[in-house]
């Protein structure tokens, strides 16, 4: 029970700071607008890290992969498993969003005065052509451009044109990629103490949304949770199974699901996917997948491939659509909002909490104020069990999709007799 409470502290504190500011917004009305700027601290406190963040931790993870001795064939079918999945993750969220709109029917007149005040114009890239759109989207014309949180694509091309020349590099690239591994270290030490701060200033902001919005917000809230418990079991119970049967038929089911439960426990109970690496990689072995799959898919999983937050990203980019009375209908407003929850599932960290930067990766994207960020930021809070345990699960049986893949569909023959030895 202790370790259980260890690993929900930091979102319990959020929670009980989100409930008291909104509490605070509905009995004090406007009035709780005095508040903002303590919100506005964290707010710019997070904007200030997020572009030294997002390089270190990209280009990092790209430079020092050249230390993988692992066959082509294994990487290239977990790049191909990862794409596949994340996408079926995306379009079965936007279904989900689209049959039930988690705002509903609420007012969102005073969301769009908020977008009025904070000066965003939408016409621009209309102006552009669709190649022109394409080149600004992914690139910027100067290399100052990078440090601003507007570019934040362009700033995740160029880390990783920065990792990939790093690897290539060979030995001389060593001292850069180990400078880079140093980088993430120390800018993940200054999010955790930013996110001390969280409890106040996320509390303190969600305090005068509230206050200035009403209580359609909070309803809004509901709705988006109840949205994703749904299909959070649709998605576990339902895919999951669906791949277990493509990787080994009905042995793969069973296989599959006598050895989940230790990993689905884990994950909920420390809301952490790299808390929930030891005992992935523990239940994998037990399913039959080769030691060299199992090691190279579970650690990297971990960080790159997260369905439950796929399905987080389209709920967070659809509840912004609503808020700001935007057109969701269109081909290309659907495509873009699955690429980039399809994006956020492979920038999110594999922390409790550590979605900040899929965040602002929307915002920067879709130009929404900034001041968006804490109404989305409480999303993630009250996802964020549910989101660990379709994250840190799915790479199970997608190690298991992977295995089929490299090692032809007789792998699952030998998982019976194998499965046992290796529990041991």
């Amino acid at each position: 029970m202790k370790a259980i409470f260890k690993g929900y502290q930091a979102t319990i504190l959020l929670l009980l700071a989100i409930l008291a500011g909104g509490a605070a917004g509905l009995y004090f009305g406007p009035d709780a607008t005095v508040v903002k700027p303590f919100g506005d601290l964290f707010l710019n406190l997070m904007f200030m890290i997020i572009v030294p963040l997002v390089f270190f931790s990209i280009a990092s993870a790209i430079a020092n992969m050249n230390g993988m001795k692992r066959l082509g064939k294994i990487m290239g079918s977990i790049f191909l498993v990862f794409v596949i999945t994340a996408a079926i993750a995306a379009v079965v969220g936007f279904a989900g969003t689209s049959m039930m709109d988690p705002l509903g029917n609420a007012d969102v007149s005073s969301i769009k005065e908020m977008m009025k005040e904070a000066g965003k114009a939408e016409g621009k890239t209309e102006e552009l052509s669709f190649l022109s759109q394409l080149v600004s989207t992914f690139t910027v014309p100067d290399f100052s451009e990078l440090f601003s949180k507007s570019n934040m694509l362009q700033l995740i091309v160029f880390s990783l044109l920065f990792g990939l020349a790093t690897s290539m590099t060979g030995e001389k690239g060593r001292p850069v990629a180990e400078f880079l591994s140093s980088g993430t270290a120390v800018m993940m030490k200054i999010v955790q103490f930013i996110m001390y701060y969280a409890p106040i200033g996320l509390g303190c902001y969600f305090a005068s949304v509230v206050g200035e919005l009403g209580p359609q917000i909070l309803e809004g809230y509901a709705r988006a949770f109840v949205l994703y418990m749904l299909l959070t079991v649709l998605y576990f119970f339902g895919f999951f199974t669906l791949y277990a049967f493509i990787s080994g038929g009905r042995k793969g089911i069973s296989v599959f699901w006598r050895n989940a439960v230790a990993p689905s426990v884990t994950a909920i109970a420390t809301c952490s996917s790299a808390a929930s690496i030891p005992v992935n990689l523990q239940a994998v072995r037990r399913m039959g997948v080769p030691k060299d799959i199992a090691e190279t898919i579970i650690p990297l999983g971990a960080n790159t491939h997260k369905d439950g937050s796929v399905f987080g990203g389209v709920l967070k980019i659809v509840f912004l659509f609503s808020l700001f009375g935007r057109d969701m209908t269109s081909f290309t407003s659907i495509m873009s909002i699955l690429a980039v929850s399809f994006l956020v599932g492979a920038v999110m960290g594999a922390i409790p909490g550590g979605g900040m930067i899929g965040e602002m990766l929307i915002l920067s994207v879709f130009g929404f104020p900034p001041e968006s960020l804490p109404i989305i930021a409480v999303i993630s809070t009250i996802i964020d069990a549910p989101a660990t345990l379709l994250n840190s699960t799915g790479n199970t049986v997608c190690a298991m999709l992977v295995t089929r893949l490299v090692e032809g569909k007789s792998w699952i023959v030998n998982t019976v007799t194998n499965s046992k030895p290796a529990a041991s």
